[in-house]
């Protein structure tokens, strides 16, 4: 039991890290942060096979999604978009994994494909918040950074095809994760 709960623990970091990592992206280059959601997926992939591994029954997107969303409001870091979406997607990745079976290797696949897209998610206040997400660029970034943010938000057919994009890259994303973890894979049907 504890060992369980200890593969849980550290996937669960392992998962919440993946937002951290997409956040300080934006350092970077605003484009970063924004579509940083295509290929977290790949990243996301592990933790998930961990845990649905653990958990075969209810509650494998439920505890990454919902502690992570727990780490972001204590941290000040949610907002309405962010909370509904993880919650449509936590609901989802649940209930395809219920229908496609707890012990099904095809359950895992296709519950983490609406999982993969949670960053998208913790990005969605840029394009439902955008005066707020300049205001604060400007403040936190510069002026000049606050123009690259602007162009990014306003490139929302790029947003689009990133976000379709995550798809295929977390099928590759879990095919990855479970040629690496084989033997967790190997303990679904």
């Amino acid at each position: 039991m504890r060992k369980r709960i200890l593969h849980i623990g550290v996937a669960v970091v392992a998962y919440i890290m993946v937002f951290v990592i997409g956040a300080t992206s934006s350092l970077l280059h605003p484009a970063c942060y924004a579509y940083f959601g295509t290929i977290a997926p790949i990243l996301f992939a592990f933790p998930y096979l961990v845990v649905a591994s653990e958990i075969r029954t209810f509650g494998a997107a439920t505890i990454l999604n919902g502690l992570t969303l727990v780490c972001a409001l204590v941290m000040d870091e949610g907002n309405a978009a962010f909370i509904i979406i993880l919650i449509v997607l936590t609901i989802l990745s649940e209930i395809i994994r219920g229908v496609r079976g707890y012990g099904s290797l095809r359950g895992v696949r296709l519950s983490f494909i609406p999982l993969a897209l949670s960053y998208y998610g913790y990005a969605a206040h840029w394009w439902t918040a955008t005066a707020a997400t300049l205001q604060d660029a400007t403040e936190e970034m510069s002026a000049d950074y606050a123009v690259l943010v602007e162009q990014v938000i306003r490139n929302v057919p790029m947003l689009c095809v990133m976000m379709l994009l995550a798809i295929p890259v977390a099928i590759l994303g879990m095919r990855l994760a479970e040629r690496v973890m084989g033997r967790r894979a190997a303990t679904f049907e």
